[in-house]
């Protein structure tokens, strides 16, 4: 755990990477996932770089698998996410590369014909079937249509050409309304339509989709309503077939479409017993074949940041790398060289670095969760303490200051518990809903959250807003009675009766653990707990605050600040210490040195810390201790005394020395001789070369501003971060009173009824309860408690100490590669 306290060693290395085997050594780093590189070309375009060919030829592989992809996810046997390749397969070797891609177009061409010619026999074989259903549901229809009667033999020569004509084919089924009302009005009337639908349903040519088409006929007479009947059927996009005039020739049409039919049928199920042989290929082999071609993209894109050497015989990278990895960086560049068979090894040199480094933090599946909560906040800096570790504590433990209750605790422990077991369960890991990724990432903080809620809930004796009475109480009513205060007058005149802890045997000792159940049936119930909550979250606050000031002693001694070692934390210390740590003594004080049977002449800590600003004494309000009044004074003046030393302490330090630092060197100067014992007169050049050209700056205005921003807002903050904890309170007032709300409004209702009856309405009323007791008090008021305690340890405990202004260490990784293609 040591080194999640405070990041690891980073170093900026050097690589020399023989060109025959840079791409070997870049894939052994990529494995081992050691060293995050550099890019050495910033002004280089993306388009110009070196290995830009192979990058450009990698991503036209992609887009092949890409299509296969698709044609494997249109098989509905096969349709689903392809499975991750085990073992995972290594980077390819450039001739492996070729055979990749030679095979993977053959089996993309191969696909791309198969599929058309699938395509092509399933629009014949549906025009077929239509042409058979069309021929075979209006067969009877054709004998009734018999040419119209003429009024007369003059108009019986004028029209000896005029014949019954058809026209027929299928439409679908949604547009056979207009349709309808289409012709009839076009034609007006002089058609003859009839509807019918065929009996098997058949697969749209466009949208694949199973369609019970409809059939139509149209009989008419004449050449011209011939022609619009025609225009309207191309108009409605329909299906039009030749349609035999005699009963004879629809028979023999039959015959030969059933014969077809036959035939494409057979020829059509070894097409498709061909394809689902060419998917099951591309399925054993796609899967190996896209990581593969990832790993080779990859490396290639971390060889475009490499510059050439002089000699163009091998690449020099720059990277960062963990120093402990230094080891591992030499083996993998040899074993990289080995692959190659290679003369000449790769080797790295250590470079000195002045830009900031990168941080990095070993994690593991329970720590993720608590890390990331910190970087929302700001990645830590370089060496700089990290929050994340106290993190995985004090946050689970302030979430169930705010949520204690054993109920709701439990149902949470388990929903995590659920989850961890089955952390490896692929179902729950390669889900996509991104609300449950969330929710699966952080299941070990849940967890703790839930653990912790089960334990402040049994000091709040609270479970579903109800007590438990695990240990007897200590407060007894008879010694009421048998010292008369109470009797039977008493009861019959009083609704509310007050139990003095005076009286001996009322009140025996402190409850084993938590709050005493008696609590639950009293009257000043609230009360209570409200000044028992107010003041256990100003103690959590003050220690939780209190303990970042003294984190930041590890980041000056780290970083060998000692000036602000003395001239911050120590001004910092005395100013929360002598003012809000001395209320929490007189808070503590108070509860062990007053007993219950003294909570009448207790003092009001209140009114003594409010004169302690004022310099006054109450007379009303007796002191907590003898000599109060001195040592108050005595606090108040040292914590006023350390602001200005906070203020003007470090930039002055900070002045002095720079005035020091610059009469030392202009004495070196002066003492220096312009001519040298050999008479050279530039003896000191290289000594004046190596010193910078720019002499230290110092700009006092801007230093004291600083330090003024800084202690004005960590003075205020003192005050305004004390009471921001008094959220704890808040949010554990609420979630106590929803629940109990929420227990009298709906389930206490239901436990009224008797009888079978009851039975019926407890089942009903339970369920409903349930799920208001999941949708508000678990996930409403715990995303409520969980948003607080994400504040109070950004603002009121990471102020205290932690900047956040550093940025990830991010190595080049092919697991971190291939999981962002193919999230899990």
């Amino acid at each position: 755990m040591g080194s999640i306290f405070r990041s690891e060693e980073v170093c900026l290395v050097q690589l020399f990477l023989q060109s025959g085997s840079a791409y070997n050594c870049v894939s052994e780093l990529g494995e081992l996932g050691l060293v995050e590189f550099r890019d050495l070309n910033p002004n280089v375009n993306s388009f110009q770089r070196k290995f830009v060919s192979e990058v450009r030829r990698c991503e036209d592989l992609e887009k092949t698998f890409h299509f296969l992809e698709q044609e494997i996810n249109r098989s509905p046997s096969l349709k689903g996410p392809l499975p991750p390749p085990c073992p995972t397969p290594s980077a390819p070797q450039p001739r492996e590369l070729i055979t990749i891609e030679e095979e993977s177009e053959r089996l993309a061409r191969e696909l791309k014909e198969v599929s058309r010619n699938r395509d092509s026999l399933r629009a014949q074989l549906t025009q077929l079937s239509q042409y058979q259903g069309v021929l075979t549901r209006t067969h009877s229809l054709t004998a009734s249509h018999v040419p119209p009667a003429v009024e007369s033999q003059g108009l019986f020569d004028n029209r000896q050409d005029v014949r019954l004509s058809f026209v027929a084919g299928v439409v679908h089924p949604w547009k056979v309304p207009s349709f309808e009302r289409l012709l009839w009005r076009a034609c007006r009337g002089y058609i003859i339509v009839d509807f019918r639908e065929m009996e098997d349903r058949l697969q749209h040519p466009d949208t694949g989709e199973m369609v019970q088409w409809t059939v139509f006929l149209i009989s008419f007479w004449g050449d011209q309503i011939g022609q619009k009947v025609k225009k309207i059927c191309d108009c409605f996009r329909t299906e039009t077939f030749a349609y035999p005039e005699s009963s004879a020739e629809r028979e023999e049409v039959l015959q030969g479409l059933q014969g077809r039919i036959e035939d494409i049928k057979s020829v059509l199920s070894q097409t498709e017993s061909f394809l689902q042989q060419l998917l099951m290929k591309a399925v054993a082999v796609l899967p190996q074949w896209k990581v593969r071609v990832q790993k080779c993209k990859a490396i290639q894109s971390v060889l475009n940041l490499c510059s050439p050497s002089v000699t163009d015989k091998c690449l020099i990278a720059e990277a960062w790398c963990p120093t402990a990895k230094l080891p591992e960086l030499q083996s993998a560049l040899r074993e990289g060289g080995r692959k190659s068979g290679s003369g000449v090894d790769s080797f790295y040199n250590r470079l000195p670095c002045s830009t900031p480094r990168p941080t990095l933090f070993p994690l593991n599946s329970f720590t993720t969760g608590f890390q990331n909560i910190v970087d929302a906040y700001g990645v830590a800096a370089y060496r700089e303490v990290n929050p994340a570790l106290f993190t995985i504590i004090t946050f689970p433990f302030l979430f169930a200051v705010m949520f204690g209750d054993v109920g709701h605790g439990l149902l949470m422990t388990l929903t995590a518990l659920w989850m961890v077991l089955e952390e490896k369960d692929p179902k729950l890991r390669n889900n996509n809903n991104e609300i449950w990724r969330m929710m699966f990432g952080g299941r070990y903080l849940i967890l703790l959250m839930g653990l912790f809620s089960i334990y402040t809930g049994a000091i709040y004796n609270e479970c579903f807003s109800k007590g438990l009475a695990t240990f007897s109480s200590a407060w007894h009513v008879g010694p009421m009675f048998e010292k008369n205060i109470w009797n039977s007058s008493v009861l019959a005149g009083s609704q509310y009766l007050s139990m003095d802890p005076v009286v001996p045997g009322v009140f025996t000792s402190p409850y084993p653990f938590g709050i005493d159940p008696v609590w639950g049936m009293s009257n000043n119930k609230l009360t209570f707990l409200n000044s028992y909550k107010m003041k256990m979250s100003v103690i959590i606050g003050i220690i939780h605050m209190t303990f970042g000031v003294c984190l930041s002693f590890f980041n000056y001694w780290h970083f060998r600040k000692f000036s602000s070692l003395i001239f911050v934390l120590i001004p910092e210390l005395f100013f929360m210490l002598f003012l809000f740590g001395y209320l929490v003594f007189m808070v503590v004080y108070k509860w062990v040195a007053y007993a219950p049977s003294q909570s009448k002449s207790a003092p009001s800590i209140l009114i003594h810390f409010i004169d302690m600003f004022l310099f006054t004494e109450n007379s009303d309000n007796p002191p907590l201790y003898h000599g109060q009044a001195i040592v108050q004074k005595v606090l108040v003046i040292l914590a006023l005394c350390s602001v200005p030393f906070l203020l003007l302490g470090k930039p002055t330090f900070e002045y002095i020395m720079f005035k020091r630092r610059q009469r030392r060197v202009h004495l070196d100067e002066d003492r220096r001789p312009l001519v040298s014992d050999e008479g050279s007169i530039n003896v000191h050049q290289g000594e004046v070369e190596g010193r910078p050209l720019v002499e230290e700056e110092f700009d006092v205005a801007d230093v004291f501003m600083h330090q003024a921003i800084h202690t004005i807002e960590y003075c205020l903050g003192c005050i305004s971060n004390t009471a921001s904890y008094l959220r704890l309170w808040a949010l554990s007032l609420a979630h106590a009173q929803l629940s109990e709300v929420l227990w009298e409004m709906v389930m206490r209702k239901a436990l009224t009824w008797q009888g079978y009856v009851g039975a019926v309405v407890l089942f009903v009323i339970f369920a409903f309860f349930a799920v208001l007791t999941v949708c508000i008090l678990l996930v409403m008021e715990g995303l409520s408690a969980f948003l607080h305690a994400l504040r109070l340890h950004w603002v009121e405990f990471q102020n205290k100490f932690y900047s956040g202004d550093g940025y990830k260490l991010t190595p080049f990784s092919f697991t971190s590669i291939i999981n962002v293609s193919n999230p899990i």
